[in-house]
């Protein structure tokens, strides 16, 4: 790791104590930050949204499936498309079994613009077996932010409208699909729109990302948008990993210069 300082255990664990104060009070913000948004108000739904499922017609009362919490994954699929994003896809690859959030009251499902039976085509290919409907032909995408077409609304994404995200520099978001979390609770028969979240707020559920970012590497992103993923059943069938290097690889380190030898040996001081 060319730009991995070397340097002794007491000096390595004098570094990580510093960290580890910065991560318990990442932790505590964390901590009320999630207070402060169960603590949210709520917005009564007033469109009673019909999509199209497995079943047919399915209103967005029955998508709780008897529930008192429900979660939507705005997945990013035109109907124009014959396949889905694809950092939606690597959202979704990280969807573990529901019964966990279906223990705590909680469903989950996706929805996207593309008809059902495109997305039931792709669902069967990438083999998941999460909820997924359709919300083509309904205004639900518009109404939540995730799809932007200036005939139909005014672009406005992640609370921004379309002068903002200009100036930004967020070119993409002004037209087509957009992806997002919205959350929803219930009043009997009523539902309550509770929660929204885009852009980089649904990396939460993102384990390979947070794993990732625990070693040197980190994420190997350019910039802070999930990209340079595949569809998971376009990767090769078996690991193709980097070759190691057949030069010395020289890495810096605090007081003296440091390599690993060619001959499988090590330099490492303690």
């Amino acid at each position: 790791m060319e730009n991995t300082a070397v340097v002794s255990r007491e000096e390595w664990l004098a570094a990580r104590l510093d960290l580890l104060e910065k991560e318990k009070e990442l932790t505590r913000l964390r901590d009320e930050l999630n207070a402060a948004r169960r603590e949210l108000p709520a917005v009564k739904v007033e469109t009673d949204y019909v999509f199209d499922g497995p079943n047919g017609d399915t209103r967005l009362i029955d998508l709780f499936a008897g529930r008192s919490q429900l979660i939507i994954y705005h997945f990013m699929f035109d109907p124009a498309w014959e396949e889905g994003c694809t950092s939606c896809s690597f959202f979704v690859d990280h969807l573990a079994p529901l019964g966990h959030l279906h223990q705590r009251d909680t469903s989950l499902v996706a929805v996207s613009r593309a008809p059902f039976a495109k997305i039931q085509a792709f669902k069967a290919r990438m083999g998941w077996d999460f909820p997924w409907l359709s919300s083509y032909g309904t205004s639900f995408n518009y109404d939540f932010g995730v799809t932007m077409d200036p005939a139909v609304t005014p672009v406005n994404y992640n609370y921004q409208d379309l002068a903002t995200l200009q100036a930004k520099g967020f070119f993409y978001h002004e037209a087509g699909e957009q992806h997002g979390i919205s959350v929803f609770t219930r009043d009997g028969d009523a539902v309550l729109h509770t929660y929204s979240t885009y852009g980089r707020g649904p990396e939460m559920p993102l384990g390979t990302y947070h794993l990732l970012d625990l070693t040197p590497l980190g994420r190997q992103e350019q910039g802070t948008e999930i990209g340079r993923f595949l569809h998971h059943d376009k990767y090769p069938a078996a690991p193709d990993y980097p070759a190691p290097a057949t030069a010395p690889k020289t890495l810096t380190l605090v007081g003296e210069a440091h390599s690993h030898d060619s001959g499988g040996g090590c330099n490492c001081h303690s």
